[in-house]
């Protein structure tokens, strides 16, 4: 599991523009509103969306699990209190407006689709909320769909519905642990490395990668990490059978 949320995750949401609420989402209330004289186009849009590629330094929402001085940010917020958010490096690798836009000139608001993908800790919300300043108006979050986290996405997936229904088909939806393996640098030990390796030893590779997953009779049993020019047992997967 440590290893899963290493991996990447898909977002495909939308937002809008023309006011902001506490929470950065629809659940919370509004805190600032600013009505549009007129749309921003895509360009405009994605040339600001384009300034949070890399690795930014990010605000947390309010309304959010991070901890401070013991206690989650939501609970200072339910209670009223003042607290000082900590500023988190998080890491987005793509961040792209997604046609169509939507502008409503009564209400002076603009809805626009986005997809995003980026690595944990990533709050998507702050994201929407933070396109909004660089865009000079209040924006929020008015939905967000996960579409592929740890190395799975969203076709591969699901619903609790279908297994309820269907118990007798919940095995064949299953995937097993090699599944998550197939994308890394990996080798097949011989009869005499596994001996060696389900006893912890290490091992001398002829290999430059950092990590390497080591198989044995197609089943996944060890992760070893390179040190000192060879490679010691980094995650031990032994039960795997």
């Amino acid at each position: 599991i440590e290893l899963m949320h290493t991996r990447p995750k898909a977002y495909v949401g939308k937002g809008i523009f023309g006011f902001s609420t506490d929470s950065y989402d629809l659940s919370g209330k509004i805190v600032a509103e600013k009505k549009l004289i007129k749309p921003f186009s895509i360009q405009e849009i994605q040339t600001q969306m384009n300034t949070f590629i890399g690795t930014i330094d990010q605000i947390p929402p309010i309304y959010s699990a991070v901890r401070v001085n013991g206690k989650r940010l939501y609970e200072y917020a339910r209670q009223g209190l003042e607290v000082q958010r900590p500023h988190r490096a998080v890491q987005v690798m793509t961040y792209r407006v997604q046609p169509p836009l939507v502008f409503d000139s009564e209400k002076g608001q603009q809805t626009f689709s986005f997809m995003i993908t980026c690595h944990k800790g990533t709050y998507v919300r702050s994201l929407v909320n933070d396109l909004g300043d660089k865009l000079g108006v209040p924006a929020v979050m008015s939905q967000l769909t996960r579409t592929a986290s740890s190395g799975f996405d969203l076709k591969q997936s699901v619903t609790l519905d279908a297994l309820i229904k269907n118990p007798d088909k919940i095995a064949a939806h299953l995937v097993p642990i090699e599944a998550f393996f197939t994308q890394e640098p990996s080798i097949k030990l011989t009869q005499e490395q596994w001996a060696l390796v389900k006893n912890g030893v290490s091992l001398s590779l002829d290999l430059t990668v950092p990590k390497v997953v080591l198989w044995y009779q197609g089943k996944v049993k060890a992760i070893y990490r390179k040190q000192d020019q060879v490679y010691r047992p980094d995650l031990m997967l032994l039960q795997n059978e």
